[in-house]
C-alpha cells in the first residue's frame, strides 16, 4: 500500500515511519516543499519519497491530512474523491484562532475537512494519541491491556481500512459511528489523550457494552 502525507510533523512523520516499517511505501509533504523533507526520507528509507501536497494526494491508496486544522483548505482536493483520507487534526483555538461553527458545535473539524474534499471518504483517527506514544506503544493482537484508537466516518469501507492499518500499527480500535460523532473523541473529553483499553475507551466514549445474560 502507499499512503500519501499531507503534513510530516510530529504525528505525520510517526505514522510515515510506523507505515514503512510494516512495509508500506509514503510519499510526504510539507507546505515548504521537498527538498526539506530530506532528511526526514533519507532516515525512513528506500520506501519513502518526498513530494508535493498533490503528488501526495495523487499517490496515496490512503492520503493522511496531518496538519493544523486553521490551514485544511490548503489540501488539495483534486484526485481525492472516493479516497480514503485519515484526518488526525483536532481543533486548538489558541492555535487555529477561533472558527464559530466549531465553537457552538454546529460541526466538527473533520466534517469542516470532508466538505472541502467533496467526495472524499474522511475517516476521524490517530487524534487522541500523543507522537511518542503512538511510537511506542503500539502491541501485538490479543496483548493484554492493549490500547485502542477510536475512528469516525460515513464510509464503512474507508473505516475498514483505517481499521486495519491501526490495528496493523499495534492498537485495537473502537468505531464511534458517524464523522460527526467524532466530537466524542475531540480534545476535552475523557477519551481524549489517555491511554486505555477497548473496554476503557468504550466506557470513555459512553458507548453500552451488552453482555450477554
Amino acid at each position: 500500500m502507499r499512503i500519501g502525507l499531507i503534513g510530516a510533523g510530529n504525528i505525520g512523520s510517526t505514522l510515515a515511519q510506523l507505515a514503512v516499517d510494516h512495509g508500506h511505501d509514503v510519499v510526504l509533504s510539507n507546505p515548504r516543499g521537498p527538498d526539506t523533507l530530506s532528511d526526514l526520507v533519507g532516515k525512513l528509507g528506500e520506501h519513502a519519497t518526498a513530494g508535493t501536497a498533490g503528488q501526495a494526494t495523487a499517490s496515496g491508496d490512503i492520503v493522511v491530512v496531518t496538519i493544523p486544522l486553521k490551514a485544511y483548505r490548503q489540501v488539495p482536493a483534486a484526485g481525492l474523491a472516493g479516497k480514503t483520507v485519515i484526518d488526525t487534526s483536532n481543533y486548538y483555538p489558541q492555535r487555529d484562532g477561533r472558527i464559530p461553527e466549531l465553537d457552538d458545535d454546529s460541526t466538527t473539524g473533520s466534517e469542516l475537512l470532508a466538505s472541502h474534499l467533496d467526495g472524499a471518504h474522511v475517516v476521524k483517527a490517530f487524534n487522541t494519541i500523543y507522537f511518542k506514544d503512538l511510537a511506542s506503544q503500539g502491541q501485538p493482537a490479543g496483548t493484554h491491556d492493549r490500547r485502542a484508537l477510536p475512528i469516525a466516518g460515513d464510509d464503512a469501507a474507508a473505516k475498514r481500512a483505517v481499521d486495519g492499518l491501526i490495528r496493523e500499527f499495534g492498537f485495537d480500535v473502537v468505531d464511534v459511528g458517524p464523522l460527526a460523532q467524532g466530537r466524542r473523541f475531540q480534545p476535552g473529553t475523557p477519551a481524549y489523550n489517555v491511554r486505555l483499553n477497548e473496554a476503557e475507551l468504550r466506557a470513555a466514549l459512553g458507548m453500552v457494552t451488552h453482555t450477554a445474560g
